[in-house]
């Protein structure tokens, strides 16, 4: 296995920047996904990874070899990168057997007939596909085309694979299953893998780590669960989920335990308490970023808060979601998306308080408001 070194990558098209000034390292064995929405340079970056673009600035390392360097007009072609890819089509070629589709890049490669067979098998066997190795490639289900391209690109032991949304064209339920079966390979390969989706579930439950994307540049990377409780920046929280992004100014500011800081905040009509990353002046303006299941929900109590937001309101309405129910509250801040359990008691027109803890709401400052 191999690790992947991105320092300053752009790619520019004429005047227009696709991705500028990427700076990523994918260690060995790791697994790192590219998030963002579409256009926001994702594709573009992975792309030049694999040696289909190239980048207009930076360089690209794979493993110990310098594989593009704009500066000194190095570029190594794609297919002498030894990368294994799965693209969105999943390009099975339909006159040919599942088998002679997973052959195809040893044959390229002009391996003997004994390892062909011997490597093909291993790696149907891996995406549990043996038993359809002389299937027509028109015979089979989107899930098992999607096997057979994912066998295809691990045949030949790349030193890293490239994956670019090759789940989405399932359906919902074939899509989670193929994704917990996916990483369960990869982690049982050890295989460096760098992976493009725009669905924020689907890189939360594979990854290692994340890489937000937007408008071509990276906005944060880190473990999933630390980029969706603790965003970077405005972009990053309101990408993941439904998040209540409140508008509000800084009171005061003190250090707290974990290398956080406390804030006292005062919106709209409100005042309470939340975390941030570092410490901010008083009278900054920040977004205050509260989810949904953070929030609870329960007849009018009166009095502040003095750990945390609270809000009064009015039930305006609710939709039912199955193990949960999203209920709208009217506050003095304006609209209010709560998570609640499916068949709590709730009902049009009730008023509540609606409360979420201080270690729950999360504060950033703009970029805009940084400087």
């Amino acid at each position: 296995m191999s690790n992947v070194v991105l320092e300053k990558v752009s790619r520019r098209f004429g005047d227009f920047a696709a991705v500028s000034d990427v700076d990523l390292r994918v260690s060995e064995g790791e697994f790192v996904t590219l998030l963002g929405p579409s256009g926001c340079g994702k594709t573009t970056t992975l792309r030049m990874v694999a040696g289909l673009e190239q980048n207009t600035g930076g360089r690209i390392s794979i493993g110990n070899e310098l594989v593009s360097d704009a500066d000194s007009r190095i570029f190594v072609p794609s297919e002498r990168r030894r990368l294994g890819m799965v693209f969105q089509s999943y390009a099975i070629w339909p006159h040919m057997t599942v088998f002679e589709n997973v052959a195809y890049p040893l044959r390229v490669r002009r391996r003997s007939a004994a390892d062909i067979r011997d490597l093909v098998s291993k790696a149907l066997r891996l995406v549990e596909m043996e038993r359809f190795a002389e299937r027509p490639a028109p015979a089979l289900s989107g899930g098992q085309q999607q096997r057979v391209a994912i066998a295809r690109a691990l045949v030949f032991e790349p030193k890293v694979l490239l994956l670019d949304e090759p789940l989405s064209n399932l359906d919902a339920k074939l899509r989670l299953q193929m994704g917990d079966e996916f990483r369960a390979i990869q982690r049982r390969l050890g295989m460096t893998t760098l992976y493009v989706t725009h669905d924020q579930s689907e890189a939360m439950a594979l990854s290692d780590r994340v890489v937000v994307m937007d408008q071509g540049r990276i906005q944060q990377i880190g473990a999933p669960e630390d980029i969706y409780r603790y965003p970077a920046n405005r972009t990053v929280a309101g990408f993941f989920g439904t998040p209540n992004l409140l508008a509000a100014n800084v009171e005061a500011c003190a250090r707290i335990d974990g290398g956080k800081v406390r804030l006292d905040v005062v919106g709209r009509g409100w005042r309470g308490r939340c975390e941030a990353a570092t410490e901010v002046p008083a009278g900054r303006a920040v977004t205050v970023m509260v989810r949904p299941e953070d929030i609870s929900i329960a007849a009018p109590v009166a009095g502040a808060d003095d750990d945390g937001l609270r809000w009064s309101g009015r039930i305006a309405h609710t939709i039912f979601r199955g193990p949960t129910r999203s209920i709208f509250v009217e506050t003095e801040e304006g609209r209010l998306n709560v998570d609640a359990p499916a068949f709590g008691d709730y009902a049009v027109g009730d008023n509540v308080t609606v409360a979420v803890p201080q270690s729950a709401a999360w504060a950033v400052v703009d970029q805009g408001e940084a400087n």
